[in-house]
């Protein structure tokens, strides 16, 4: 019984172990794989640098079907349609390897792009290289960049992703205002909830 029970930890420990959430790139990074070029919806090519206009650049991580990228999905496009008039650019990406046969084909995020009228890019982050390298575990979570591609916010879009009639505060759209007027975001963080980025080990 003894064995049998130290078994069953040994297991439990090591599967805790497979899904620890990687550490977050820290504020005032760098845009890492900037110019990693990744398959678009549209058929294109594109990097994150590409995607970047006058003012820096939103990278989103998002997918086709947790629950809570479909319950933020007009909040999700509202703030993608606020970037672009404040002259930052928007790439989604989805970095759930693990599904790409599945709900997370290329076949799908182009049926999925096609439902919720993108106009922007929605590309395949293959084996999850750029979650890896931003640190990102959750969908959907964010990452604002500036024009020098330094990071300046991370976390959510708003404070109450579970509930949009509870939301208090705007994180992102303010810290888009802030950062397209040449001042300093004063909330540089905050938590992203929704479902863990599906790797492959």
């Amino acid at each position: 019984m003894k064995k049998l029970l130290y078994a069953v930890a040994t297991i439990a420990f090591i599967a805790t172990m497979a899904f620890k959430p990687v550490e977050p790139l820290p504020i005032g990074s760098k845009m890492p794989k900037a110019a990693l070029k990744m398959l678009s919806v549209s058929g294109k090519e594109i990097s994150m640098q590409d995607a970047m206009k006058a003012k820096g650049v939103l990278v989103m991580f998002s997918c086709n079907t947790c629950p809570y990228v479909v319950k933020n999905q007009e909040r999700t496009k509202a703030i993608a349609a606020y970037a672009e008039k404040n002259k930052v650019g928007i790439i989604l990406l989805n970095s759930n390897e693990a599904q790409r046969s599945d709900d997370d084909a290329y076949t799908q995020m182009k049926k999925y792009a096609v439902t919720q009228k993108y106009n922007w890019d929605y590309v395949v982050d293959k084996n999850s290289e750029v979650a890896n390298a931003f640190g990102a575990n959750r969908t959907p979570e964010c990452f604002l960049l500036d024009k020098n591609a330094v990071l300046v916010y991370h976390g959510a879009i708003d404070d109450s992703p579970a509930d949009p009639s509870a939301i208090t505060r705007q994180h992102l759209k303010e810290a888009i205002n802030q950062m397209a007027a040449g001042k300093a975001v004063t909330v540089t963080q905050s938590k992203s909830v929704g479902c863990g980025i599906k790797r492959v080990d």
